[in-house]
């Protein structure tokens, strides 16, 4: 009875990757490709002791099951174009930006990401709510504002989880995925000798000094404040960008029943087997 079932889910896989190729052949071969490269990636990293490196492949490939993860959660079907924008995101994120050093080789490659997730989690929250708010199955109805608020939060929400994330592997494993920031001045209340709530200001670093050595930075080394922040700021660019852009399509476009934000990004349900 086991074998039967075992072979029938195998059947199922099957004949899900099979439809899934059929629908969105364009997203589904670029899936594959992004697959198979990360996994040869894993496997040579592995067998060079990189591990860490190689569990960051793996990391990777549970990141590209989002797509699949939000269709079959939230039963919608997403555009091919979305699918290959998300896919393309987490390959340039992870295996680009973190393994092959773009993060350090190319500086504006953090800031275009954190823009693009703002975006990206804005347009997936805006769609999500809208295909609840015009569903039969609820009663309550949202205004347009409500919607574009929701959106803008839901990407606040996932750029700040973000940032634990970060911050918690920093922490814990020792890495830096929050770089550090070289500043030339401190201002901070814990250097007041009388104790007071009067911030020093200490400006013109030029270098830091730990146990008697230089570290030849050229200047005070911030250890990732400056760096969440900033990539919260532009998160919140991209989903307030996102927030008003869809405010208005969904107050000027989307009226009738027939015609959604959801129809506008090419979101639809699914129909039901």
């Amino acid at each position: 009875m086991k074998k039967k079932e075992k072979n029938h889910k195998v059947r199922d896989f099957y004949r899900a990757m099979i439809q899934e190729y059929r629908t969105n052949k364009l997203s589904f071969l670029l899936y594959i490709i992004l697959r198979t490269i990360v996994i040869a990636i894993a496997v040579l990293l592995f067998l060079n002791g990189s591990y860490e490196s190689a569990m960051l492949c793996v990391f990777t490939l549970i990141l590209f099951l989002l797509p699949a993860f939000v269709q079959k959660t939230f039963k919608v079907e997403l555009p091919t174009a979305l699918e290959i924008i998300v896919l393309v995101f987490i390959f340039a994120a992870e295996i680009l930006g973190e393994l092959a050093e773009y993060y350090v080789k190319i500086p504006i490659w953090d800031t275009m990401l954190h823009i693009t997730t703002g975006f990206l989690a804005a347009a997936m929250g805006l769609s999500l709510i809208d295909l609840l708010n015009r569903s039969d199955r609820f009663n309550f109805k949202l205004s347009p504002f409500f919607v574009a608020m929701v959106s803008f939060c839901f990407s606040m929400t996932i750029g700040v989880l973000w940032e634990f994330f970060e911050f918690g592997a920093d922490c814990l494993l020792r890495t830096d995925m929050q770089k550090d920031m070289v500043l030339d001045y401190i201002s901070s209340v814990a250097l007041n000798p009388n104790g007071k709530n009067d911030p020093v200001i200490i400006d013109g670093i030029i270098d830091v000094v730990i146990n008697g050595e230089s570290l030849g930075v050229g200047g005070y080394l911030d250890i990732g404040l400056f760096d969440t922040m900033k990539d919260l700021i532009v998160n919140f660019i991209g989903a307030a960008v996102f927030s008003v852009i869809g405010y208005f399509y969904s107050k000027y476009k989307g009226k009738s029943k027939g015609s959604s934000i959801v129809q506008g990004l090419k979101i639809e349900k699914k129909k039901e087997e």
